[in-house]
């Protein structure tokens, strides 16, 4: 868990400690930067093709899936907003000023047909044919580490990264929003307390969900909790640039554990890296926090 984290907060560091004066290679980085976006999603889709019996207990995994994930997410927005409600827009940005209310629906819309081609690509390659874990990996590593060169090159102080009090309010904000909605969505299928608490507590790091999950209750609770924190990622990349512009808590929170890493770069291209260290620190926060709530949580098994 922990190489994990540092395997992730690495390159970040390492581009941290580059310093650029060139302005048109600075420009350059960032296009690179943004199109890589695509990459990752498109392995993404090629990534969840590649998964193995999906086909069985549909009914029981559709209906659980719906209910948490509506329930836990539709918590984590309601609680940011109402956190947000006293906040002030974003300053405008050059990447804000770009992006019409229409052209940041198109850019989501774009972003989920990425994902979506990228699982047809998936469907007619035969499964595993590909190190999509392995290339995704790289390809984040990479765009980690540019994303750091944008931050050093953009005056951050590592105080400003480190210690970022509005981010310490969203993973606060996101763990109890998550349990309410968990609690929620398990009381209408019967689950336990600490199932439906564990269901929620994983803060959108579907892989581990699936593996700790899957081990204590089984290998359908398992799968529901894989699909449970995909949908939060996917329902992230189609809000993120929606939300920025007015509602940044929210935007930065509903990713939450993937704002460290998956959605970190959409965040970074709807808000501008003003926002970055913000959901560096939420991500970490809630990438420390998931495990350790699993497995308290699953305990009580």
């Amino acid at each position: 868990m922990f190489l994990d984290i540092l395997l992730i907060l690495l390159p970040l560091f390492l581009g941290y400690g580059l310093r650029l004066s060139s302005a048109i290679l600075l420009k350059r980085l960032q296009w690179l930067t943004s199109q890589m976006v695509y990459l990752i999603l498109a392995l993404m889709g090629i990534g969840l093709a590649f998964i193995d019996n999906l086909s069985q207990h549909v009914a029981q995994l559709l209906q659980t899936v719906s209910l948490f994930a509506g329930c836990i997410c539709g918590c984590n927005l309601l609680a940011l907003w109402w956190f947000d409600r006293h906040r002030a827009p974003l300053q405008a940005t050059e990447s804000l000023q770009a992006q019409s209310k229409w052209q940041m629906v198109g850019e989501s819309l774009r972003m989920v047909l990425v994902v979506l081609c990228g699982f047809v690509i998936g469907l007619l390659l035969e499964a595993g044919s590909l190190p999509v874990h392995t290339w995704s990996n790289w390809a984040l590593m990479l765009l980690l580490f540019f994303i750091g060169i944008q931050m050093r090159n953009s005056g951050m102080t590592l105080r400003q990264i480190l210690l970022n009090g509005w981010a310490l309010k969203i993973a606060a904000t996101l763990v109890v929003s998550s349990w309410i909605g968990g609690l929620m969505a398990g009381a209408l299928l019967g689950y336990s307390w600490y199932q439906s608490l564990a269901l929620s507590s994983a803060f959108g790091w579907y892989s581990l969900s699936g593996i700790l999950i899957g081990g204590e209750l089984g290998p359908i609770l398992g799968s529901a909790a894989f699909l449970n924190d995909l949908v939060r990622e996917l329902l992230a990349i189609m809000l993120i640039p929606l939300l920025m512009r007015h509602h940044g808590s929210a935007a930065i929170g509903l990713g939450g554990a993937t704002a460290l890493d998956f959605t970190l770069p959409i965040i970074q291209k709807a808000g501008g890296i003003q926002v970055v260290p913000v959901a560096v620190v939420s991500g970490f926060l809630l990438s420390l926090l998931g495990p350790v709530l699993m497995l308290t949580f699953l305990s009580f098994h």
